[in-house]
């Protein structure tokens, strides 16, 4: 505690944010003074806000936190301390871990689930590390749900009306913002690289450096609150829906992947001839292999499976090829020491704790269990066969069969996952949409 006992001095902090990712990558907690925060009193949350739903409901299931409804006790993690440059006062935040009044951590934190596959690996001696690509849309303000959103306007007064990607000037239409991103993400050392226009219209990309998975998912799921803080602050949306829009392409996480030797920190990826190893083809085959059952974590939501369709810059199957970017698996051109696998199918929409976590366990099941992939693919992947769940119910079925995945994962965090899907499903399922009753109230 002397780091952030150090840092709330230095910064002059008057106000803390306590705060949890939940199970959708949201942040949880409570906002207090520096005060309270510094009398060492622990804070306390309800297990319960693990498996609230994006939409506020909970699983009928009370088993899954225990009937009583219990607190878990939330313990702030020093090296996650971090301004919020947003703040009208000077105001930290932190990342808290949870745990049972016992000290044992809470199974189905999104955080010990990433920490559980990590100290798998850190078993073999090996340490992954990863860099994780974000896509977003910036869009105009939308107050009415049943509207289609738009793009919003920039330096010029127009929209953007067709697409522009890698366009330096269409970034530029939106300077002032991504000056204020740049700066936020500066001050929290969040170490975000580039940024790209992407192919949809006002679609971006930010690139992160490459480092350890659970330092990188802390910047992803801080990143998320600081882009759409900072889009506010401009009079408009950032909005990581997979799919936001109808005739645009979809928003991918995609996770740049490698595994290095924890002493020597030599790519274990690569030979001492600088050929693919055995742990290559094997972290390749885990992911053909288990992908589909991990759909449910990539593509948590309804709205998720509409950006994997054929022709939109998603894959739509599990095939693997060198600098193939219609395959799910990409492994790009580089040098030897720098070989690694690029993941193209977690959607934006994500929780980066679970979507990294799930990446990984899948990988390190291919290589323990002598895994071996498919061929590369050299030709067209979209012109294949779907291998992906296409919904989420399919999706939901296919992970609750996985034993292997839930032994990685945690059962327990497996079993409150999938009934949190299965309620969202639930609640999607029981909304009548417009093109049902555009399409089917008078004609059928």
């Amino acid at each position: 505690m002397q780091r952030i006992d150090e840092f709330l001095k230095q910064h002059r902090i008057t106000e803390i944010e306590a705060i949890i990712p939940d199970m959708a990558g949201i942040a949880r907690g409570k906002i207090m003074p520096r005060s309270k925060f510094e009398s060492g009193e622990t804070m306390r949350l309800p297990q319960a806000v693990m498996i609230q739903t994006v939409t506020g409901d909970y699983p009928g299931d009370g088993t899954l936190t225990d009937v009583t409804d219990p607190d878990m006790v939330c313990v702030p993690d020093p090296s996650t301390i971090r301004l919020i440059p947003w703040a009208v006062d000077p105001t930290a935040q932190v990342i808290h871990d949870c745990v049972h009044f016992d000290g044992t951590p809470v199974a189905i934190s999104p955080r010990r689930v990433l920490r559980q596959v990590l100290d798998k690996y850190a078993d073999k001696g090996w340490k992954p590390v990863v860099a994780p690509e974000l896509e977003f849309f910036l869009v105009d303000m939308n107050r009415d749900p049943d509207l289609p959103l738009q793009p919003p306007i920039g330096r010029t007064g127009r929209p953007e009306t067709g697409r522009q990607a890698y366009s330096i000037e269409a970034v530029n239409e939106f300077d002032p913002l991504f000056e204020d991103i740049y700066e936020y993400c500066d001050v929290q050392e969040l170490e975000v690289d580039t940024l790209i226009h992407e192919v949809g219209a006002a679609q971006m990309e930010i690139n992160f450096l490459h480092g350890d998975p659970l330092k990188l998912a802390d910047r992803v799921f801080l990143f998320k609150r600081t882009v759409r803080e900072a889009a506010l602050r401009h009079k408009m949306y950032a909005t990581f829906m997979a799919k936001p829009m109808e005739n645009e392409p979809g928003s991918a996480m995609h996770v740049h992947q490698s595994l290095v030797d924890a002493e020597s920190g030599r790519n274990l990826f690569t030979g001492r001839d600088g050929e693919p190893t055995a742990l290559f083809y094997g972290y390749l085959a885990g992911l053909q292999k288990y992908t589909p059952a991990l759909m449910p974590i990539f593509a948590p939501y309804i709205n998720s499976y509409r950006r994997l369709s054929r022709f939109m810059a998603a894959p739509i199957n599990v095939q693997w090829g060198y600098d193939n970017r219609t395959a799910g698996f990409r492994v790009p051109h580089s040098e030897p020491a720098a070989r690694r696998i690029e993941n193209r199918i977690p959607g934006v929409d994500c929780n980066p704790y679970l979507a990294i976590a799930a990446t990984l366990a899948a990988g390190y099941l291919g290589i323990t269990q002598h895994l071996e992939p498919t061929q590369p693919l050299a030709s067209d992947g979209y012109a294949l066969a779907y291998q992906l769940p296409r919904n989420l119910e399919e999706g939901i079925t296919t992970m609750a069969a996985c034993e292997p995945l839930a032994e990685m994962l945690g059962e327990k965090f497996v079993r409150a996952y999938l009934a949190l899907k299965e309620t969202e499903y639930e609640a999607f399922f029981r909304v009548i949409s417009s093109w049902e009753r555009k399409h089917l109230l008078l004609h059928v």
